[in-house]
């Protein structure tokens, strides 16, 4: 990729001799921001643009070039390729739009231009794109109106337009960039390929993309994973929602996936998830700047008791901790700061705080080996100078290994103190919260990071068995396994299993119970019947026989009114699991990243409560127990108020056997075990209820 970001030449097929034209502008850009390698102009029109000699066409360049800008109208962009393959030029960036973008003709076009450049040998940033600019070479090949600082910001983008807004919005709060890339459609180069270059950019520390869709989960979470553990990337991701993915498919015509789909995976290969423009850039301006906290342990120090206590209040909803300080430097701070000051965490010095109160101050809770960062905040107080304090704070910052975040509350007073962080790397926030939320997304990064290799287990299970129920269903031309099959399948991968014995008589119904053991429970059993408590197909808690026959007409009586065309292969009569928790598991596939696993709170409150956890195929042991903390309910399965814990190990065994599944047949569209009800520790889980759909 590295003619993309530093060539020795580029020509802009589509240069243009008019103000306000696309081509215009991307010439003009590169030669006016110090870009020193060879330009040339093409347009056949004219000899010469912007004092720059222009040529007829490609094959008139007398010589080699690496890079050629296109912007010309769509069904001239393929001959422009074809040019491209004769000068043996490798790398393009098409910004015409007018291909997959548009639908029909357009999306045709956009499979020829892909044809085209495969046979050729090119790789193509685009189409339908802003541009790129990369700051180590001076190269604006872009309509971008403004070239970005040099910095060490990587940032990709789908979208164009929010690549224009964000590239004026960053001019103006002084943040710089590596590189600034447009994707457009990814008819070629996609997001894996810029975090793969930005992995190997010295100048890069920092990776930001906005996503509007994925085409490649795998590969992404694959390269993303390996990639995260070098530099920290932090994502935002659009169309989460039903009216954002019909937006996102409109607007580059991508597919896009859904919002479980995309933390799940972001989780799982350590990107950073912003969700907000805003959140983005103010992660990356942490990472960018200031060196990762070796641990949760923060101090707030504050001029101000109410910014300190919201400050304090967002910690507590975060990961981050807010330790006392010690003893030792307790007695430091009792030397020189005044009675009525808070010496614990927060350390309010307040409101008559000067520039030299808070150099004292930070001196000591930068040497306090308990506190791994420190949050600084100021109002703008009559008695404190703003450019003395940012100044003093600046110069300790450059001898600490503990990153220091800062929040300059206000505007006017404290605008040239942003101004002096800002030149100094020193982040800096308008509001605690927003402090807050970076110094926490920077700690669980090191969390990332301090994580052992992933350890993924494989057990023996009857796959034959499996394959052989999962032929016999379509062959039937089902798509729904019946709770018979389902059971086979979940004991082809050893999960335990409530005594189940299937029936079509009243009289063999009570036998079953008499045989199972009483109390029991009867359910239809049916491919055609899929929730069966909604169609009075389950009875619970049969306690004798009369009860026995009662349910058995009640069942099949209320199928048959409700859904007369249903097929009714039996009843089942199953041991009815007592003393445990419910907990439901399930699988579900994701059109770009395939199949992920559920796991939440069982039984009937799955719908309503919503308390589940995600993770992509294949899941690991930690990605296991990282799924079963996540849940809000997971203190119920530690135990509360003197009840036993849930035993944990038995829910991670199953969540893997249900991941291996997933991954040896893919033919699984959905599933879910609910209940599963996990019985106290060291007694492992009973699977009672399970549902399959599949397809060829």
């Amino acid at each position: 990729m590295d003619h993309f970001f530093n060539p020795k030449s580029v020509a802009i097929v589509g240069a243009s001799t008019k103000q306000g034209k696309i081509g215009y502008d991307i010439l003009k850009n590169i030669l006016q921001y110090s870009y020193s390698g060879a330009v040339y102009p093409v347009n056949p029109r004219t000899d010469t643009i912007l004092g720059q000699k222009a040529f007829p066409d490609l094959l008139s360049i007398p010589d080699p070039i690496d890079l050629v800008i296109v912007s010309v109208p769509p069904p001239r962009v393929l001959d422009v390729i074809r040019q491209c393959k004769e000068k043996d030029v490798d790398s393009v960036v098409v910004i015409t739009a007018g291909f997959k973008e548009v639908g029909g003709a357009g999306s045709h076009l956009e499979e020829e231009l892909v044809k085209e450049i495969k046979e050729a040998g090119i790789r193509l940033i685009g189409p339908n794109c802003l541009g790129i600019i990369d700051t180590a070479s001076f190269l604006n090949a872009s309509f971008a109106a403004g070239m970005p600082l040099a910095g060490h910001i990587g940032f990709f983008s789908q979208s164009g337009a929010l690549c224009v807004a964000i590239l004026d919005w960053a001019l103006g709060e002084n943040i710089g960039f590596s590189k600034f890339i447009s994707l457009g459609n990814k008819a070629d180069i996609t997001e894996i390929d810029l975090i793969r270059a930005m992995a190997d950019d010295e100048n890069t520390r920092v990776i930001l993309g906005y996503l509007e869709s994925i085409e490649d989960g795998h590969t992404f979470m694959n390269v993303a994973q390996s990639v995260s553990k070098k530099k920290p990337i932090i994502m935002i991701k659009s169309g989460t929602t039903s009216a954002g993915a019909k937006a996102a498919s409109s607007h580059t015509g991508a597919l896009a996936g859904s919002n479980t789909a995309y933390n799940a995976a972001f989780k799982q290969c350590g990107i950073v998830h912003a969700h907000s423009i805003q959140e983005l850039f103010v992660y990356a301006t942490a990472f960018a700047s200031q060196p990762l906290p070796k641990g949760p342990r923060v101090a707030i120090v504050t001029n101000s008791g109410g910014p300190g206590i919201i400050a304090a209040d967002a910690c507590d909803l975060s990961d981050l901790e807010l330790p006392s300080i010690k003893k030792e430097s307790v007695e430091r701070l009792r030397s020189f700061l005044p009675p009525t000051a808070s010496f614990y965490n927060p350390i309010d010095i307040i409101g008559d705080a000067t520039s030299e109160r808070y150099k004292k101050t930070l001196e000591v809770i930068l040497a306090d080996d308990l506190i791994d960062a420190v949050l600084i905040l100021l109002t703008p107080t009559a008695a404190i100078d703003i450019v003395e304090t940012a100044e003093a704070i600046v110069a300790l910052a450059k001898n600490t290994d503990k990153p220091i975040i800062t929040s300059f509350m206000g505007e006017r007073k404290v605008r040239p103190g942003r101004k002096i962080f800002q030149d100094n790397g020193i982040p800096t926030f308008g509001y605690p919260e927003e402090a807050v939320a970076a110094l926490n997304a920077m700690f669980r990064y090191r969390q990332w990071l301090n994580q052992p290799e992933k350890e993924f287990v494989r057990v023996e299970v009857a796959i034959p068995k499996v394959r052989q129920i999962f032929a016999s269903v379509t062959e039937q031309k089902r798509s729904d396994l019946i709770e018979i099959e389902a059971r086979e399948v979940l004991e082809a991968y050893n999960f335990t299993l409530s005594k189940n014995i299937l029936v079509n008589t009243t009289k063999k119904a009570v036998s079953a119970a008499s045989e199972i053991g009483y109390p029991v429970v009867m359910k239809i059993a049916s491919p055609d019947v899929l929730h069966k408590s909604d169609m009075g197909g389950v009875r619970a808690g049969l306690e004798n026989e009369r009860m026995v026959e009662e349910a058995f007409f009640d069942i099949t009586s209320n199928i048959r009114q409700r859904l007369p065309n249903a097929r009714i292969m039996g009843i089942s009569v199953q041991e009815m699991v007592r003393g445990g928790r419910e907990v439901i598991l399930g699988i579900s596939n994701d059109i770009q990243f395939g199949p992920m696993i559920m796991f939440g709170l069982g039984g009937i409150y799955v719908e309503v409560l919503k308390d589940v956890a995600f993770r992509i195929v294949p899941v690991s042991v930690e990605d296991a127990d990282a799924m079963i903390r996540e849940i809000r309910s997971f203190p119920l399965l530690r135990g509360v108020r003197g009840e036993p814990a849930a035993d944990l190990l038995a829910i991670r065994k199953s969540i893997l056997a249900l991941s291996q599944m997933a991954l040896d047949f893919p033919e699984i569209i959905e599933a879910d075990i609910n209940p599963l009800v996990v019985r106290p520790e060291g007694k492992g889980a009973v699977a009672v209820d399970a549902r399959f759909t599949v397809q060829e």
